[in-house]
């Protein structure tokens, strides 16, 4: 076809499609979703959700100017003649920050719990994993400072991929101090890489002056190289008394809870509002840029958009990398669930009968029906392809009934039910299909049913 989705986007798909995978199956993502919902929710956290597009200066602001996020990768919105005036987001924390003082959330029990997911939008070149509209699950802690809350952030972010089945992650946990640490270990960059001047990127000389831990991070195979020759010190030997008992504090935390973890002095995060704890989640399974998501605390971000200091922690992970780790480990799709009924009219003139019968079961369970008169044999196998746990038919016997005559596909047991006693009946077999021990004499499956031939 000519027209296609734009370059670094991908379509979600439903059950069945042929080029399903994980990473572009619409329940899958729905099913990390729901999982990170309810790992989160039982912690406390409360849901969260901000505008796609936010002003450009927030975006600049709290994700930093001098990034390659801002510089590179932003998608401007030219919305009502505002050039320029509003960003697609990149990430979510600063929306969140941002909601958090707009709305008043301060007056909420602190800390503040919050999660959110969906898009987020950069401009950079497409590869498998990393896409122009990719999507993330969002965790943030607001008005907390204690170490506790810091690994209880990281705890919960292993708890979710733990609760999706994702076994070969491994967390790189590391600390870029207060800001006199930051600010003295910038000061040793500098005079570490001036002389060394020519044989840096451009990027990384520009970063010299502005944020010189950045350079650290330079895609740049030159800089790395020379990263490497000048045996440069990590910013953990930077750090002051307080930061120092604050990792610690983190480590033991985690190591009492038996969350994995790995010290990486390699860690960094180039913008002033970071402070102590940054961590990432890595997995081999998604290829070199291993990394599905991290973390870190930003108690000066608040102060950089504009307000008084609050306390901040949080992380993100991207769904697609996150589904393509559980590829690589062989975890299936999740399974599909089909309706618990397909209800089929044996006569055209009962088609109509058929359909008011699934709607009224669907104020109890997930109800389907033909769309015209079909032959038994054909009603058993449209309802099998749609997973269904029952097949329902109604012939002119049972319209002047007023019952329909159901078949259990896994069991084969049929029954004969009153129509108007049909949701009920239902609701109590799909209970005994997801509880077998309610089939029992003490459970009995439903008390509705008229005859079980």
């Amino acid at each position: 076809m000519a027209i296609k989705r734009p370059k670094g986007t991908e379509d979600h798909l439903p059950a069945g499609s042929p080029k399903l995978t994980l990473d572009v199956s619409a329940q899958a993502h729905g099913w990390v979703v729901e999982t990170a919902r309810r790992v989160l929710e039982r912690a406390g956290a409360q849901r969260i959700d901000t505008p796609l597009f936010e002003e450009a200066d927030l975006v600049k602001r709290g994700v930093g100017g001098s990034t390659d996020i801002v510089r590179k990768e932003m998608f401007t919105v030219y919305y009502f003649g505002d050039h320029g005036g509003y960003i697609l987001r990149p990430e979510g924390t600063a929306s969140i920050v941002r909601a958090f003082l707009q709305n008043g959330l301060k007056q909420l029990p602190s800390p503040l719990k919050l999660w959110t997911h969906g898009p987020m939008f950069r401009a950079e070149r497409q590869q498998r994993g990393r896409l122009r509209q990719f999507h993330q699950v969002d965790y943030e802690v607001l008005g907390g400072s204690d170490a506790l809350v810091d690994a209880e952030a990281i705890a919960l972010m292993v708890g979710v991929v733990r609760e999706l089945g994702l076994t070969g992650v491994r967390v790189k946990l590391g600390s870029i101090g207060d800001p006199e640490d930051r600010e003295a270990y910038n000061t040793y960059l500098r005079d570490l890489f001036t002389p060394h001047l020519e044989r840096l990127s451009d990027d990384s000389r520009d970063r010299l002056t502005r944020n010189p831990m950045r350079i650290l991070d330079s895609k740049s195979e030159d800089d790395q190289t020379l990263i490497a020759q000048l045996n440069v010190k990590p910013m953990l030997d930077f750090l002051g008394e307080d930061a120092r008992a604050n990792f610690d504090a983190v480590q033991g935390y985690l190591r009492d809870w038996g969350v994995e973890f790995d010290v990486d002095p390699s860690i960094v995060r180039g913008l002033d509002y970071y402070r102590r704890t940054a961590w990432e989640l890595h997995h081999e399974g998604v290829g070199a840029k291993s990394a599905l998501g991290g973390g870190g605390r930003y108690d000066g971000l608040a102060e950089q958009i504009g307000a008084q200091a609050v306390p901040g922690i949080g992380w993100a992970f991207g769904v697609e990398r996150l589904l393509i780790a559980l590829e690589a480990e062989g975890h299936p799709l999740p399974a599909q669930a089909g309706p618990v009924v397909y209800v089929a009219a044996l006569e055209d003139s009962l088609v109509p009968a058929a359909a008011a019968a699934a709607l009224a079961s669907r104020t109890s369970v997930r109800a389907e029906f033909a769309y015209r008169a079909l032959k038994p044999g054909n009603a058993f196998r449209d309802a099998e392809r749609r997973g269904a746990l029952f097949a329902g038919l109604i012939g002119s016997e049972e319209a002047a009934a007023g019952t329909v005559q159901l078949k259990n596909l896994r069991s084969a047991e049929q029954f004969t039910v009153l129509l108007s006693d049909l949701p009920d009946f239902l609701a109590a077999q799909e209970q005994a299909h997801l509880d077998p021990t309610l089939n029992s004499p003490a459970h009995p499956a439903s008390p509705v049913i008229l005859e079980n031939e």
